[in-house]
């Protein structure tokens, strides 16, 4: 058996009595005299051989040299071998628990990992949602900005209209009454009045006629409103020629309220407080005196009467020229030879309607008459139609005013005031 420098086993004494060459175990195993051994029977392991250098005998001898021929060095090496094998079922047991240790830290790590996996899953989606949340809101905040924006806008813009409006209304209210001074009587219950001129209006309404048709104003509500009932008029002509007309209610187009904007004029002067005398004498003095420039006036493009108040509008070319006179409220004017006159010069208003709401109003005294034909001169069949209609037995009764438009022209009738009843 050739030395292996390993575990040696010897399992009979024949083999053991064996003969081995030098060369082959020098240096490893030699033989120590003839000794039994049947003790040695077994297994080891470790660091032992088996020394057969001769034939009487042989030791057992470890690595680091240290013969074992007897029974008390066995059991020591034995020890040896106990100790390092509890040694390393110890360290078997640490590696155990080191391995055990470690699975249950990776469990651990493997559990943590899927709980932050989780919880960074549900945290993406609260952030989505919230994104949303934010997103919504931002849309809604950038609505409401812009609404905001255009309400700061219409508010500029209010106020700005606001600013212009208070403006004109300070320099109406810082310009004197441009209506002309006069007395006037307001007739009511009024007690201690001073006697004076009367200051009146009277409404003139307009109505366009059409051709072929004719009004008749009736002294009384009631002969109109039967020639309205009747409708259909036979109206003669003589030899016994007749023509038919039907009768209907008028109505008018009055306004209901009406709301005047007004604003002063930048050409234009109100001249009021004037003399008595002729009407041209007195625009030509009051041009002569307005256009010359040492008298604060400028080139005078117009001057006009007007005869329901009694006053002189005077119109300039220049935009800068009514200001400068109507800062002096009081004027001198040599109207008359070698006399003075002072007149009072006030701002031109300008008006125009701003809220003018309409209604139709009937005229309790007036029937339209529609249907006349063009069969004869317009005097001559007009006065035909009011005596036709001033009979009673034809419907009719005592007329007040009668306008027949022939068919192929176009007329308008004025009417001075309408009472609603």
């Amino acid at each position: 058996m050739a030395p292996s420098g390993g575990l040696v086993s010897v399992c009979d004494e024949q083999k053991v009595k064996e003969k081995f060459a030098p060369e082959e175990t020098a240096g490893r195993t030699r033989l120590v005299g003839r000794k039994p051994v049947a003790r040695f029977l077994g297994c080891f392991s470790g660091p032992a051989r088996v020394d057969m250098s001769s034939d009487e005998d042989f030791s057992l001898v470890t690595d680091d040299g240290v013969e074992q021929e007897t029974e008390e060095g066995l059991r020591k090496l034995i020890q040896s071998y106990k100790e390092r094998h509890t040694q390393l079922l110890a360290e078997q047991k640490q590696l155990a628990a080191d391995r055990d240790q470690q699975r249950k830290l990776s469990q651990d790590f493997n559990q943590r990992s899927e709980k932050l996996t989780q919880r960074l899953k549900t945290d993406k989606e609260d952030f989505q949602r919230q994104l949303s949340h934010e997103k919504v809101q931002l849309s809604q905040l950038q609505e409401e900005q812009a609404a905001l924006t255009l309400a700061i806008q219409e508010a500029t813009a209010a106020l700005a209209e606001e600013e212009c409006a208070s403006s004109l209304l300070k320099q109406q209210a810082s310009v004197f009454q441009a209506a002309p001074q006069r007395e006037v009587v307001f007739h009511g219950r009024t007690s201690d009045v001073t006697p004076g001129k009367v200051f009146s209006m009277k409404a003139k309404i307009l109505y366009p006629m059409e051709g072929g048709t004719a009004l008749v104003t009736f002294e009384e509500a009631a002969a109109a409103s039967k020639v309205v009932e009747m409708r259909r008029h036979t109206v003669s002509l003589g030899e016994d020629c007749r023509m038919t007309v039907e009768a209907g209610p008028l109505h008018l187009l009055l306004p209901r309220r009406v709301q005047i904007h007004t604003e002063v004029s930048r050409k234009k002067i109100l001249i009021s407080d004037l003399p008595d005398m002729d009407p041209e004498i007195l625009l030509d003095k009051l041009q002569i005196h307005f256009a010359k420039k040492r008298h604060g006036g400028g080139e005078v493009e117009e001057c006009e009467l007007l005869g329901d108040s009694g006053t002189v509008v005077v119109t300039f070319v220049d935009d800068n020229v009514s200001a400068g006179l109507t800062e002096t409220e009081f004027h001198d004017i040599q109207l008359q030879q070698k006399r003075t006159h002072r007149v009072r010069v006030t701002p031109f208003l300008h008006g125009r309607p701003s809220d003018l709401q309409n209604k139709l109003m009937p005229c309790p005294r007036t029937v339209l008459l529609t249907g006349i034909p063009d069969v004869m001169d317009q005097e001559t069949l007009q006065d035909l139609l009011e005596i036709h209609f001033q009979k009673s037995g034809n419907g009719g009764g005592e007329i007040e005013a009668i306008l027949y438009n022939p068919l192929g022209h176009q007329a308008m009738a004025q009417f001075e005031s309408v009472k609603e009843e």
